[in-house]
């Protein structure tokens, strides 16, 4: 599933336990990073689930793995 934020586009990927981030930049995805899906918060886990990209807790969480990942240097 694709998600947008603040104009770049991300692609999120289930893999078992684990939350897949990657940046889409043309036809390819660079990932940045996967979370244990059990350290999100219920609504994000929820609308991941879903399959809501719109859902704000999902942003927020995206987000904050985007952030680390810059914080790192990565």
């Amino acid at each position: 599933m694709t998600i947008r934020l603040d104009g770049v586009q991300y692609v999120l990927r289930r893999e078992g336990d684990g939350l897949q981030v990657g940046q889409a930049t043309g036809g390819d995805v660079t990932w940045l990073d996967t979370v244990d899906v059990g350290l999100l918060p219920a609504r994000a886990r929820a609308a991941l689930d879903r399959g809501d990209t719109s859902d704000e807790a999902l942003l927020y969480a995206v987000r904050g793995v985007v952030q680390a990942e810059v914080e790192r240097g990565g």
